[in-house]
């Protein structure tokens, strides 16, 4: 939920720029920098030390627009910071990050965390803890309850919002997590591992829940994930990344029709697409 998120990033704006110009300027720190077209997310040169390790050393990536990117990787390679990093929660030691060539400042930002329980504000009913982001935008009130009707409208889901977090089951209580960050109608929505606390039966639940959000708003989707299944599952796009310092493995395109349902993870390609990320992850993990 957290909307420009202020972080120690310094950030420009990115425009193509000719290849002969840009070879003729060679200024000391460039102040644009060229993304393939659909990319909604540019990093460029980003770096990240933790003490004497070095996680990451000039990593770019760029991310399309209206697609859901699952992040997966070996354990401490950063996959949870990654995203940390580029959606302002955690500063970066140097890069650029840019959103549409906009800074963080200027984009809406969604986040849903991994411990819901910590998530939300214990001493708000369900309904205003989805209220509470479009208050900090400073929206009427008739505006507010416009938005929150329809989204509730869209999920259609079984819970009584009047209850507070505490009475909730914590499947519904990262639902309402979930609702949080998209009432806000984010440009981007960051998902850390946001089902690795539910059960099989919920997760399931879930799963299908975010995919009706995505498909009703394309909203751009980035999902840590240490579930394959769930990562391919979920995904446009795979990242896989390397053991430290951190690099890009293979970047997995699944070009699976939606709606996804349990029949998908039958699907001769589906198999296929996870049974390579497999691969790639049993030699960067060194398995």
């Amino acid at each position: 939920m957290l909307a420009g998120a202020k972080a120690a990033i310094r950030l420009v704006k990115g425009e193509p720029v000719a290849a002969s110009a840009a070879a003729h300027s060679q200024p000391q720190e460039p102040s644009y920098r060229w993304f393939p077209p659909g990319t909604h997310i540019t990093v460029r040169g980003l770096s990240k030390r933790f003490g004497d390790s070095q996680l990451y050393q000039n990593f770019d990536l760029d991310l399309p627009r209206g697609k859901v990117v699952s992040v997966f990787g070996p354990n401490g390679c950063g996959k949870s910071t990654i995203i940390n990093m580029i959606a302002g929660l955690m500063p970066v030691d140097a890069g650029e990050i840019l959103f549409d060539g906009k800074t963080i400042e200027e984009t809406r930002i969604g986040y849903v965390f991994q411990n819901y329980r910590e998530a939300l504000f214990p001493w708000l009913r369900a309904i205003d803890n989805i209220h509470y982001p479009l208050k900090l935008m400073k929206l009427s009130r008739r505006e507010r309850e416009e938005r929150v009707e329809r989204l509730l409208s869209r999920f259609q889901v079984k819970i009584d919002f009047n209850r507070y977090p505490y009475e909730l089951s914590g499947g519904q209580q990262q639902t309402v997590s979930i609702m949080r960050s998209l009432v806000m109608e984010p440009e981007v929505l960051f998902l850390d591992e946001p089902f690795s606390a539910l059960d099989y039966e919920m997760t399931l639940f879930m799963r299908d829940q975010m995919q009706k959000a995505f498909m009703e708003t394309n909203t751009t989707m980035v999902i840590v994930s240490h579930d394959l299944e769930e990562a391919v599952y979920l995904a446009d796009y795979v990242l896989l990344l390397t053991r430290r310092p951190t690099r890009i493995a293979d970047f997995v395109e699944v070009p699976l029709p939606r709606p996804r349902s349990a029949d998908t993870l039958s699907d001769p390609k589906f198999v296929q697409i996870k049974s390579h990320c497999l691969e790639i992850f049993r030699r960067e993990a060194k398995l």
